[in-house]
């Protein structure tokens, strides 16, 4: 089987499990869609997100999720409502996935 090629150009969006944390239980991998940044549009996206609140960055770094219901602020809302580690979850893996803090797996 021959080798995947590097290709210069990246694809705009990439798919990624995120384990959602769910209280008392083990976490639940949900695939999102995250947008793809490139390095000097990811730097000036991580300066910006201090003041943000969760909803708005997630809808910043994702544009889907495999979840039956719609990715749309009153959903992402009621996700981080009701698994509070939802958020971190999702941002986490998005900032690994784009720097490649997993690099080698």
């Amino acid at each position: 089987m021959a080798k995947p090629k590097l290709v210069l150009t990246a694809n705009p969006t990439f798919k990624f499990k995120v384990p959602v944390p769910v209280a008392g239980a083990a976490a639940v991998p949900v695939e999102f869609t995250f947008k793809h940044r490139s390095k000097d549009d990811f730097q000036e996206w991580v300066g910006a997100i201090a003041d943000k609140d969760d909803v708005v960055l997630i809808q910043e770094v994702a544009s889907a999720w495999e979840l039956d219901e719609p990715f749309d602020a009153e959903h992402i809302t009621q996700m981080t409502q009701n698994y509070i580690g939802s958020a971190r979850a999702v941002i986490e893996t998005y900032i690994a996935q784009q720097t490649a803090a997993k690099l080698g797996n």
